[in-house]
């Protein structure tokens, strides 16, 4: 075993891609430079308040399942100690870039609008058994030290990682394409028929289907508090 892969340390990447299906990458991976301490996993179940006018039913009614959080936070240091707390020697063990550099390549490849897409890309954190398919919610910079020019020597990046689960492994996940099914949701302020119909589908493209069902004379004014029902889709209908 050569000395490289001796001490050699699987590193958190990053990885960007141009489409969902996460088969064409986009530009380099970023690499930690110092794998986090600890990262943290959120869930999150939405409800609604389903209580009528002249009752004192208050049960929170559930609504969906809110998309998989992952938040960690990321060093960049640019003082050239490694991860051992030696001090870099001439021969490679320097960092190289600035913390400036390193952040904006961070910042390209998740919170930048991809020319071609005409949206940040989508991503995808590797790390261990972790493997979470995402988009960047938001970054935090906490930038800590600096040298005599004014240059950040050190930043702290909190990432806020947004679940972006394929759309099939997340409706066999929580059972919602089951054609034996109908759904309900109440609607909440700011639902859309297309946002509502996709959290139950996976996709937005039956809104009609769903606005027929329910009888709506304009599916786009929909109110706090409506009931509206889901039905399950014919056979050889595809949710996308």
């Amino acid at each position: 075993m050569g000395l490289d892969n001796l001490f050699k340390l699987e590193k958190l990447k990053i990885t960007a891609y141009s489409d969902a299906k996460r088969n064409m990458s986009v530009g380099k991976a970023f690499e930690a430079m110092f794998n986090p301490e600890s990262f943290n996993r959120k869930f999150e179940i939405a409800y609604g308040n389903n209580q009528g006018l002249n009752t004192s039913d208050q049960s929170a009614k559930y609504t969906y399942n809110q998309p998989a959080e992952l938040n960690l936070k990321l060093i960049l240091d640019g003082t050239d100690v490694t991860a051992m707390g030696l001090l870099s020697l001439p021969f490679g063990l320097s960092s190289k870039k600035k913390v400036s550099e390193r952040v904006e390549e961070l910042l390209k490849l998740t919170f930048y609008m991809n020319g071609s897409t005409h949206e940040p890309n989508y991503l995808k954190v590797s790390w261990g058994d972790l493997h979470f398919p995402c988009r960047l919610g938001s970054v935090n910079i906490n930038y800590t030290n600096f040298d005599r020019t004014g240059q950040a020597l050190r930043a702290e990046l909190d990432l806020q990682l947004i679940s972006d689960e394929d759309v099939n492994k997340r409706l066999a996940k929580e059972n919602k394409g089951s054609p034996d099914l109908t759904h309900s949701r109440i609607v909440m302020a700011g639902d859309t028929l297309p946002l509502l119909t996709k959290q139950i589908y996976g996709s937005s493209v039956h809104y009609l289907l769903v606005a027929e069902f329910n009888k709506l004379d304009d599916f786009r004014n929909l109110f706090p508090g409506q009931r509206l029902y889901f039905p399950p889709l014919p056979q050889g209908i595809s949710v996308n």
